[in-house]
């Protein structure tokens, strides 16, 4: 179906074809007009969580929506957002102790940028620089453009993005190299914050890295003063393998972003987790040290109730049952994909599996081969969408067995399809 009407996201608008009409959508399938069914294999953009109309949330925004459906923030407070800030910081470990509401992952990491600018600078110090990863996504606003890789991303607005500096993400075999840079720019430059994806870069390309190398980069940050702001946006809700990932590190942050998976897939909704250090440079009796930040439907009451349903379903033990199936099942594919000579990484965290394609050119996100993949995978009925050479899969946690095995089934075919033509044709 082609709008006249519509500009869609993320779409090349020359060679648009038209979308697919959803009329419905229940588990782990979107349904079109005339009933056909698409396995949805990546969480509708990674915030389905439980399954689409999920009962027992549409309940609790069907209860909240005839209650109080919105009511402002600011001077006023309600119920569902004091359970949800509560529960969220317990869940975060206890190191957090103040939440800030907004919108969405943008602009959760966009008030964590400026809670860490805004923090040295009512401190006396005028610490305005961050430090991130290569290949790093943190949204598309303009500071968390700046917080990201230069790519086709941000390429129209560079001029006005904000300087950062990057290191790579650390691995065995160059760990001390990251550190050593590390700490050579936070000397130099006096960074007001390190920003991170924990354990994956999403859309940066579903780069996998272990903790332990992670908690030695945070130990420096750590040692010398610097912010670390975990942005838990895409990793956060059991994604990989704990609630948070930064479960699994020993250094905790001093600032968490949150958004995708918190309403399960519900409502728009962006938290900003911080520690009572950040919050205490705020609380002055001079007024220009507030924090004047804030959105309309800032802890929007329906938006709350959404989160509070799929925080109740992510306590329940079925659900971490199902994670772990998904992870298992994972773990075991990747030795039978690893050696595949169309494959040159194939790798999984928790619910995450990974694998990118050996191509002529060098991979990124505009590489033809996504193109190629999601028309393959609808035509069987099944909703992917690659980052350019890069395909995986993050399926909703109400996926059965048979259905991943579907997955992968389907996953061989397209290698082995790619596989015949290869005498003749490379992949580009």
């Amino acid at each position: 179906m082609k709008s006249k009407f519509i500009w869609p996201p993320f779409t090349h608008l020359s060679t648009f074809e038209g979308s697919i009409p959803v009329e419905r959508s229940i588990g782990c399938y979107y349904y079109d007009k005339k009933g056909k069914k698409y396995l949805d294999a990546f969480s509708s953009w990674w915030v389905n969580l439980h399954g689409h109309s999920h009962p027992y949330i549409v309940k609790k925004v069907s209860v909240q929506a005839a209650k109080n459906a919105h009511s402002v923030f600011s001077g006023f407070t309600h119920s569902g957002a004091e359970e949800l800030a509560q529960r969220i910081l317990k869940k975060a470990g206890g190191k957090l102790s103040r939440a800030f509401f907004s919108d969405d992952g943008s602009t959760s990491v966009e008030v964590a940028i400026k809670m860490a600018i805004q923090f040295w600078r009512n401190r006396g110090e005028g610490r305005t620089n961050f430090i991130c990863f290569h290949n790093a996504y943190h949204g598309d606003t303009f500071g968390s453009m700046s917080v990201g890789e230069r790519n086709v991303f941000t390429s129209a607005f560079a001029s006005l993005l904000f300087k950062v500096y990057r290191i790579p993400l650390p691995q065995e075999k160059n760990i001390e190299a990251v550190k050593k840079k590390l700490s050579r720019l936070i000397k130099r430059h006096k960074p007001a914050a390190f920003i991170y994806e924990p354990l994956v870069q999403g859309a940066g390309g579903m780069n996998i890295y272990a903790p332990e190398f992670l908690d030695q980069i945070l130990k420096i940050c750590k040692k010398e003063n610097v912010l670390c702001i975990a942005d838990e946006v895409m990793t956060g809700f059991g994604r990989t393998g704990t609630f948070f990932a930064g479960e699994q590190m020993k250094v905790q942050p001093d600032l968490m972003c949150l958004s995708k998976g918190l309403t399960g897939g519900f409502m728009p909704l962006g938290m900003t987790l911080c520690s009572e250090k950040i919050f205490t440079a705020f609380y002055k009796r001079e007024k220009e040290k507030t924090f004047f930040h804030g959105h309309s439907y800032t802890g929007n009451p329906i938006a709350c109730a959404a989160a509070l349903g799929s925080l109740d379903l992510m306590e329940k033990k079925t659900t971490w049952r199902k994670i772990r199936m998904i992870a298992e099942m994972h773990a075991m594919r990747v030795p039978l994909l690893a050696s595949h000579p169309l494959l040159t990484r194939v790798a999984f965290c928790g619910t995450i599996l990974a694998l990118e394609f050996k191509t002529v050119e060098k991979g990124s996100y505009l590489h033809p081969i996504a193109e190629e993949i999601t028309r393959w995978f609808l035509k069987r009925g099944v909703i992917v969408r690659p980052l350019g050479n890069v395909f995986y899969l993050m399926p909703p946690y109400c996926i059965t067995k048979r259905e991943i095995l579907f997955l992968y089934q389907l996953i061989a075919e397209f290698l082995d399809s790619k596989l015949y033509f290869l005498k003749t044709a490379s992949i580009r």
